[in-house]
Formats: C-alpha cells, sequence, structure tokens
C-alpha cells in the first residue's frame, strides 16, 4: 500500500526549548514535548522539575522514555520537506514577469528567488535546491524583481526584523551589533500592527467627515432661517418707517403698541437687536459668513503632525457652526459678547467654551501644544508624563476570589494574593482555574485610561491582564497569562523581565524593583509596564487594538506574593 501523504507543517513538530524540529521526542503528562537533551539540560539546571511550556510541576521528577510515534511521524515529515515540486510545464518570461537568472538566450518565468543566492530561477533551474545538500537550506521565496532592495547596505545580510526602537528594518547581524538590546520583532508582525493603525485611522477620518457633514447640514439651516428673518425685519422696518411719517397723533398711538412689539425670545435664532440697527450691515455679515463656510467646505479637515499622529487644522475646527449667539452693534455691525471664532464674523462661543473648539465630539479632547507656537490641536489627551499624572488615572482593584486557584490565598481584603503551597477550599465555579496559579481581578477595564501599582515578593510572578473569554480549565496554553492571544503580561523574577504575549518573549534588560506600575490606555490600545523606585522606567509598551473589557491578573509560582497598593495623588 502506497504510504499517505503526511499533510502537516513541520513547525508542529518543533521544541519549544531549542526551537528546533524535534530529536529524540519525550512526552509528559501535561501532553507537552519536547527533545529529550533539551528537557533533561533544562531539569539538570532547575531545582523544581516543571514543563518548559506551561510550568506544570512535577513533585517527582519523570522517567523520560523516548515517544517512539512520534520520532518516526518526524521523521517521514523530515523526508516529505526535502521532496522537490513536481515538475510542471515552463513558460517563457512575458513583460512583467521576472526572468531566471540562469537561463541563456530567450529566458524562462521565474518560479522562485532565493534569498540566499540572491538570484531567481525557473523550473528546470531550481531543482538543486531541491536535490543538491549545500543548497537545500536556501530560504526560497516568490518571485521578486527587486531582490537588492531587501538586503542590508552594511552586512549584505536579508533584512527580517523590525526594529522599533529605532523604526527601521534590520537583518540579524544588525540585530545582535548596534541594535543589540532593543525592542525587535518579526516584519509580519509589525505589518500586522501597521494595519491596525491604518485601519484605526480609517475610521477615525470616516466619523469627523460624518460630523463635518451634520454641522455643514445644520450650517445649512441656521442659514436659511436667518435669510427669513432678515425678510421679516426688512418688512417690519418698512412698517415702522410708514408708521413714523403718519400726522394721525390717535393713529399713531393705537398702531403703535402692535407693530412696535418685538417678537417672542423663542422664535429667533437668539439675537438681541438695538433701536438702531441697520439690515443691510447684517446682510452684509450673513454673507461673508456663507462665503467663509463654503470655503470650509472645501478644505481638507484632517493633517498630520511630525508624529504621524491625526490632528485636526484649527483653522477648519475654530469655524464649525457651533456659536449661533450674535449681537448687532450701534454702527450696524455684528458683535460678539467673546472672542470670536476667528475666520467667521459674527460667530462667537458661549461662556463656558473654549473660543477655538466648536461643537464638541462626544470622543474628541483638545489640547494646545505650546501658547508661543502655531496651536495645534490632538485628539487625544497628553499622555502623563510624570508619576503625579499616571495617579490621576488610579484605578482600584479587587481580587476575585471567584477565579483564584486554588494553590492561591486572598488576604488583606482581597487586595493581596500568596502562593504558600497550601491548598485552600474554595467551591467549584466556573471562573476558577483550576491548573494554573492565577486569578484576576473583578474590575472590567474598558473605553478609559488605567493606572495601578503592584507590591512583588518572591523570585517568579507575572502580571498581566486578560479578556473574560481566557480559559479556565485545564493546564493548556489558552489559560496562561502571555501565552495565548487573549492576554498579555509582564514576567518579573529576581533576574530579569520579559514580556509576553501571544506565546511570543520579548526579554528586558532593566535593575529589578519589587513595585510595577501598569498604565492602560484601552482608546488607544497601549499596555505600559514600569519599574517604580525613586523614578519610574519604562519597561515594556503593547501597541495593539482592543476589543474587549481587560481583567488584570497574576501568575504567582510557590512562596510568592503580589499585593495591589493603594495609591493617592500625594504618594511619592
Amino acid at each position: 500500500m502506497a504510504e499517505a501523504q503526511l499533510f502537516i507543517s513541520q513547525d508542529e513538530f518543533t521544541c519549544s526549548v531549542c526551537l528546533d524540529t524535534l530529536t529524540d521526542p519525550v512526552s509528559l503528562h501535561c501532553g507537552h514535548s519536547f527533545c529529550l537533551k533539551c528537557l533533561t539540560d533544562c531539569w539538570d539546571q532547575s531545582q523544581v522539575c516543571s514543563c518548559p511550556q506551561c510550568r506544570h510541576i512535577f513533585m517527582l521528577r519523570p522517567e523520560l522514555k523516548r515517544n517512539t510515534l512520534l520520532n518516526e511521524v518526524i521523521k517521514k515529515l523530515k523526508k516529505t520537506a526535502l521532496t522537490p515540486p513536481p515538475l510542471q510545464s515552463q513558460n517563457y518570461a512575458s513583460p512583467g514577469d521576472v526572468e531566471c537568472d540562469f537561463c541563456t538566450g530567450k529566458k524562462f518565468r521565474a518560479v522562485m528567488s532565493c534569498l540566499t543566492c540572491m538570484a531567481s530561477y525557473c523550473q528546470t533551474h531550481l531543482r538543486p535546491h531541491y536535490e543538491i545538500a549545500a543548497w537545500k537550506g536556501h530560504k526560497l521565496v516568490d518571485p521578486d524583481r527587486n531582490l537588492l532592495e531587501k538586503l542590508c547596505e552594511k552586512h549584505q545580510k536579508f533584512l527580517e526584523m523590525f526594529c522599533r526602537t529605532d523604526k527601521t528594518c534590520i537583518c540579524m547581524m544588525c540585530g545582535m551589533t548596534e541594535h543589540d538590546g532593543h525592542e525587535k520583532v518579526e516584519l509580519e508582525t509589525e505589518r500586522e500592527e501597521k494595519q491596525k493603525q491604518l485601519e484605526a485611522d480609517r475610521k477615525l477620518t470616516e466619523r469627523i467627515r460624518e460630523q463635518e457633514k451634520r454641522e455643514m447640514e445644520k450650517a445649512g439651516g441656521v442659514m436659511e432661517q436667518l435669510e427669513k428673518e432678515i425678510e421679516d425685519l426688512k418688512r417690519r422696518e418698512a412698517e415702522l418707517k410708514e408708521l413714523s411719517e403718519t400726522k394721525d397723533h390717535l393713529n399713531f398711538l393705537q398702531t403703535f403698541s402692535s407693530r412696535c412689539g418685538l417678537p417672542a425670545e423663542g422664535d429667533l435664532l437668539s439675537f438681541t437687536v438695538t433701536t438702531d440697527f441697520s439690515s443691510e450691515n447684517l446682510r452684509k455679515e450673513l454673507s461673508g459668513l456663507k462665503k467663509s463656510l463654503e470655503k470650509i467646505s472645501r478644505e481638507v479637515i484632517m493633517t498630520r503632525t511630525p508624529s504621524g499622529a491625526p490632528h485636526l487644522k484649527p483653522s477648519v475646527l475654530g469655524r464649525l457652526l457651533g456659536h449661533q449667539r450674535v449681537k448687532l452693534n450701534k454702527s450696524g455691525g455684528a458683535r460678539t459678547g467673546h472672542d470670536t471664532a476667528p475666520g467667521v464674523p459674527g460667530l462667537t462661543a458661549p461662556h463656558n467654551a473654549h473660543p477655538l473648539r466648536g461643537p464638541m465630539f462626544p470622543w474628541q479632547r483638545l489640547q494646545r501644544t505650546n501658547a508661543h507656537e502655531a496651536p495645534v490641536f490632538s485628539l487625544q489627551p497628553p499622555e502623563p508624563q510624570s508619576r503625579d499624572d499616571f495617579l490621576n488615572y488610579f484605578c482600584p482593584l479587587t481580587l476575585d476570589i471567584n477565579t483564584a486557584n486554588r494553590e492561591l490565598r486572598l488576604s488583606e481584603g482581597n487586595k493581596k494574593v500568596t502562593c504558600d503551597g497550601i491548598k485552600a477550599k474554595y467551591p467549584d465555579h466556573p471562573d476558577r482555574f483550576d491548573c494554573w496559579p492565577q486569578v484576576l481581578c473583578r474590575e472590567a477595564l474598558t473605553g478609559t485610561r488605567c493606572y495601578w501599582e503592584v507590591e512583588c515578593s518572591g523570585d517568579f510572578m507575572e502580571i498581566g491582564v486578560a479578556y473574560k473569554g481566557l480559559s479556565r480549565k485545564g493546564g493548556g496554553e489558552e489559560c496562561g497569562l502571555g501565552i495565548n492571544d487573549k492576554s498579555w503580561c509582564l514576567q518579573c523574577s529576581d533576574s530579569q523581565y520579559s514580556v509576553h504575549h501571544n506565546n511570543q518573549e520579548t526579554e528586558i534588560s532593566a535593575p529589578y524593583s519589587p513595585r510595577i506600575g501598569v498604565y492602560l490606555d484601552w482608546p488607544a490600545g497601549s499596555l505600559s509596564f514600569y519599574s517604580i523606585s525613586h523614578t519610574m522606567t519604562l519597561l515594556h509598551r503593547f501597541n495593539t487594538s482592543f476589543t474587549e473589557p481587560l481583567y488584570p491578573g497574576f501568575y504567582l509560582d510557590p512562596h510568592c506574593s503580589v499585593t495591589i497598593s493603594h495609591l493617592t495623588t500625594c504618594d511619592q
């Protein structure tokens, strides 16, 4: 019988310790598999025998036996991966196709490009990459005519990483030299983050344009009503002029009370009119206002600052028709009781409004960046710069006993959690972690900014946040903080820090501090961890797009504790 073809990726048989394909695989009771040598070396260097992947602790060191079935599957998988693709009919390169660099005469169309050789190959010339051992490790990609642009100018290596610290693409050599210690991610990861930012910008622009359209429609209604009232005022002016010229005193007095009474206050757009006004001057002012509004409708409402964040042009925002109080002075011109919006005669803000603000969007915060510079208005409130600024966003938290693993003990009004090795008799609950020594807080954080601090004691714990959908039952990765797409965490030990999300780890070089600050800007998709001592030191910032409320949570090793600090603006 012919062997069944394996439709399995080799990445599914990778050792999480050496990050290579499993060699002499052994499996633990928790279900995870590792290389025999990797697991043996790991346990020889540790005082506790635990699973390197899920951290399940074994009281006695298990006897390791090779998983023969898994070993055979891996052998067949490796053999299948080295089999070249079937030879297909070749086509000559057409205009726009990538040509084979090794064809002579009329060239065939390239089917793959090699980032190691920096050349493109047709089906025939590609076969040595599958048949010759020295070429089998080369990195093959889809045909690319711009291979040289993907090389590092300094090291002539493939650009395969992105340095977030310096915001540039780098090669592996760059990552180990001048970018050593910087925050680095794969190109695909950074692309996903940038795509999310573009989508957020697109939605923001769409909302602003919708608001602009509504305001312009509102302005059109105001203009129409003003024109109508001007006609009424002109008619009344003619009637009063006729009345003032009458010779009959009795008729004058009988007509005066009915003709000179002003309209009810609610019938006009909050106008205060003096007795010596000029409707012609008012018409001129209204004509200028109409021209200004037409100019606004042609302007682009969005611009960008050098940092790339979206901003509103103050010249546009200040002219949005949100102020409808107009007075006429004795000369007949329009005047205002407060500062007039620039470029729009006769418009003024109410007493409690910003002179340039206009109608506020519910999601909009405007902030002048420098009183001596041209005003720039941001859609977000300013980022906290000092610890006192962070304390303005302090959020009191309480541990949820219904989520606490039975190896954890809560105290101090559910503000402190300790892993002391004594199992508590908590009742069964669907929200309780039954394998992982973790606990979540009761508070759901969403749509705002929050800041909290914790005091750590012990040699290993994790501080993070998670969606409510984080699994609670079992010892799999879907339950642990930071090793799935539903949670983010900072891992603290007495020797180093590291951050984790979706099973991706980033190590952090920073002095140890027992006090950690966490700052969540949910609307901006930002989660920051700070080391707190006599100063605040940023350890790491996650930038993403949150879609659900977040719950603060903690993971503790034995003999460790975490205490949620009570903060006030007076704390230093």
